[in-house]
């Protein structure tokens, strides 16, 4: 086991870099949040597998990496290398590359009066008023180490705001790309998606790297939804082969107020997704879905906690898994279930396909309930292809290799079936295809 050095020198010269730029020109209730969070990472340090929240994945690649600030290159990126990580449909677009938003790489519609989708460098400037009750209130950079580190760098990133009762048929696409250059880059974006009372959006966050090298994506992304309103979020990962990422998000509901989220992740090296839910209003709902599909020595980590602090609230997760080659999956996934939280309604569901005899998963689903008029459950599963459903399609006159690719394609696309832009849905099917044996066959069938 590698030992996790504590050298965060680094980060400490980038957060002092910051402090004399944009920190200077930047709003004052700000100031105090960076040297809050900068506090907290120098004090927590980097997570080591001692810790029981970090014991299935070791960022000892990360902390003993020495990383280049990503906005500081100038990257030549064009909408042409952007195609496949696009789709049709949206309302608005917008690109941040390397860590800085690129305007002619974005595009926006005729958004309606009050909805903004803006740069988070330009929103601080401009209408930080609109920031100020949400940005850095709801992700814990108390107790996560690398929401601190992001919150103490925030530079640039998405914001996304919709105004009481305004309703977005069409999606907006936040794309976050790392281009490739010769020295391994660091970029901390930060997503804001904020939905007014009785407002809806749905909102697709996605995360490509263009060319090879190794690289460090630290994304934090708060959602917040006001009373009766509906936030769909969808988070693709579409990292290169040696990249790491780790995404911290937290869900906050408020009374009656929906969330649908759903993270895919497909790509890097190590990934960890860390997801925290508060229902925070009667009647709230959250539902958490997720899909990754991996190969080689990838390792990806899906980390959850949900609470339950308003009474009549439901919530549901459902993570699915496909690994192949010497890859490794991790869920982990906890229900809190405060006293007052009565008529809780909570189902928690992991499952895991493992193609080959060297990938591993380990699933970890808890409860922890302090109210006595609940319904909470949770169930994992791990398994490989069913034989007896192979041997039914042979019989029906496919090959053995078109069989296996058809049932895992079935077993990973009733996840992507929850995702509710049509558009991003049929991109992504068609990926998961292409990464089968027969994949080609499918798509022409499907």
């Amino acid at each position: 086991m590698i030992d996790v050095t504590q050298d965060q020198s680094q980060y400490l010269t980038h957060f002092e870099r910051i402090e004399k730029t944009v920190g200077r020109n930047g709003p004052a209730w700000l100031v105090p949040i960076r040297k809050a969070a900068i506090s907290r990472f120098v004090e927590m340090g980097f997570p080591t597998v001692k810790d029981e929240e970090w014991r299935y994945t070791n960022v000892a690649p990360i902390a003993n990496t020495a990383f280049e600030p990503a906005r500081d290159t100038k990257p030549d990126v064009s909408r042409k290398a952007l195609a496949p990580f696009l789709f049709d449909g949206c309302c608005a677009t917008l690109v941040v590359v390397n860590g800085r938003f690129c305007a002619e790489l974005s595009s926006a519609g005729n958004l309606p009066k009050g909805v903004r989708v803006a740069s988070i460098e330009a929103a601080l400037k401009t209408d930080d008023v609109a920031l100020e009750p949400y940005l850095a209130r709801h992700a814990d950079y108390h107790h996560q180490p690398f929401a601190a580190l992001n919150t103490a760098l925030i530079e640039d990133g998405a914001f996304v705001f919709v105004p009481r009762g305004i309703v977005l048929e069409e999606p907006i696409h936040v794309l976050y790309v790392t281009a490739g250059s010769d020295q391994r880059l660091v970029a901390h974006p930060r997503t804001l998606i904020v939905a007014e009372e009785s407002s809806q959006v749905t909102v697709v966050e996605s995360y490509a790297g263009l060319g090879d090298g190794a690289y460090f994506t630290n994304a934090v992304t708060e959602l917040v939804s006001g009373e009766n309103a509906t936030l769909d979020h969808v988070k693709v990962e579409r990292e290169n082969a040696e990249a790491f990422h780790i995404g911290t998000f937290h869900v906050h509901t408020d009374r009656n107020s929906t969330i649908h989220s759903h993270v895919v992740s497909l790509g890097g090296a190590l990934v960890r997704n860390e997801i925290n839910a508060l229902l925070d209003g009667e009647g709230g709902h959250c539902a958490l879905n997720g899909l990754y599909q991996i190969g080689g020595t990838q390792h990806v980590d899906n980390h959850l906690h949900v609470e339950h602090a308003k009474p009549r609230c439901d919530s549901r997760e459902f993570f699915k898994g496909v690994l192949d080659g010497s890859a490794r999956g991790i869920f982990s996934g906890r229900i809190y279930v405060e006293k007052d939280a009565q008529k809780t309604d909570a189902k928690q569901t992991n499952m895991s396909l493992l193609l080959s005899e060297e990938a591993q998963v380990e699933s970890k689903p808890q409860l922890e309930i302090f109210a006595d008029d609940v319904k909470c459950t949770h169930g994992a599963t791990i398994g490989q292809i069913d034989e007896d459903a192979v041997f039914y399609l042979r019989a029906r006159g496919l090959s053995e290799t078109a069989a296996r690719s058809l049932l895992v394609f079935t077993f990973a696309n009733e996840s992507l079936e929850r995702i509710a832009v049509p558009a991003l849905r049929r991109q992504l099917e068609q990926l998961i295809l292409r990464r089968l044996p027969q994949g080609q066959l499918l798509q022409e069938w499907t």
